[in-house]
């Protein structure tokens, strides 16, 4: 899947879709996915001068994000909801990532009910688990949703 159709499931653009391509998709399943970090992001001008490295929260997100592609591809109406991440836990990481890198987004659906679905997420550099966590997405009703905001 490449950018313009991730782009049709998510809602994020530039500078905050952090996922730029899909290599493999299992509805109900998981999902694997590739965020290439640029030397010209613009989180790497503050973080940090000097030493570039990405923020956690920020390969977090890309996970999360991935996570939502799976989501949205698993429900029977995709439609009809609005997919947020809503609780982060045991997150872990464990190496630096820097521009150049490719990270892989590994995320595996463990459990889903109608309002929410929990994933364990990897975020890979070299097959090296750079960022890890388990993750629990809402599932709002998009015409709830459109009625406050």
């Amino acid at each position: 899947m490449d950018q313009e159709k991730i782009e049709k499931w998510l809602p994020h653009r530039y500078p905050f879709l952090l996922v730029d391509r899909v290599l493999e998709l299992k509805p109900g399943d998981s999902i694997l996915a590739l965020k290439n970090v640029t030397y010209n992001e613009p989180f790497f001008t503050g973080h940090f001068p000097g030493k570039k490295i990405m923020p956690g929260v920020l390969i977090v997100e890309a996970l999360a994000q991935a996570g939502g592609i799976l989501l949205y591809h698993s429900h029977p109406d995709p439609d009809s909801i609005f997919v947020v991440l809503s609780k982060i836990e045991e997150a872990r990481f464990r190496r630096t990532v820097v521009p150049g890198d490719q990270l892989k987004l590994s995320v595996k659906m463990l459990k889903q009910k109608a309002s929410f679905c929990t994933f364990e997420a990897k975020a890979l550099v070299d097959n090296e688990i750079a960022a890890e966590a388990k993750l629990v997405a809402g599932l709002l009703k998009k015409n709830e949703l459109d009625e406050k905001i």
